[in-house]
């Protein structure tokens, strides 16, 4: 992967998620997780493990954009929105209903989970799509 473009859509996409989880999930649901403060892991203990969360997102991203390039058709920001969503309706599912029905996560936070979640993928693609460009022959 020499694709320079690539690469740099890699880190902005990452940048962007990463973004998008914090004004989520700190900023507009930072009451409602306080007030299920007791299905959660301590604060602490989530803090030093926030390592992993950081891992696996960087490899979901790094998954996300190279899948993308595989079926890459040059039809501008609508092929990352329409590749977003798809991949968003794929992963939001089991990310926010699984929870649901694992935990004690009441359905109004796992609905809240399942749209955002799609529509991070929706503004992870176009922002890719933004980005990416095929490496040219010659």
């Amino acid at each position: 992967m020499k694709n320079k473009t690539f690469w740099i859509g890699l880190i902005v996409v990452f940048i962007v998620m990463q973004a998008l989880g914090y004004v989520i999930h700190e900023v507009l649901m930072g009451d409602t997780y306080e007030k299920l403060a007791s299905i959660f892991r301590p604060e602490a203990e989530m803090m030093d493990m926030m390592w992993m969360m950081m891992v696996s997102g960087a490899v979901m991203m790094f998954m996300f954009c190279y899948i993308f390039t595989r079926g890459y058709e040059d039809k501008g920001i609508m092929e990352g929105v329409r590749f977003g969503f798809l991949i968003g309706l794929l992963m939001a599912g089991p990310m926010a209903i699984d929870p649901h029905v694992i935990y004690p996560v009441p359905a109004d936070v796992a609905t809240i989970w399942l749209i955002s979640s799609i529509a991070s993928f929706i503004v992870a693609g176009a922002v890719f799509a933004a980005i990416y460009k095929p490496d040219t022959a010659g």
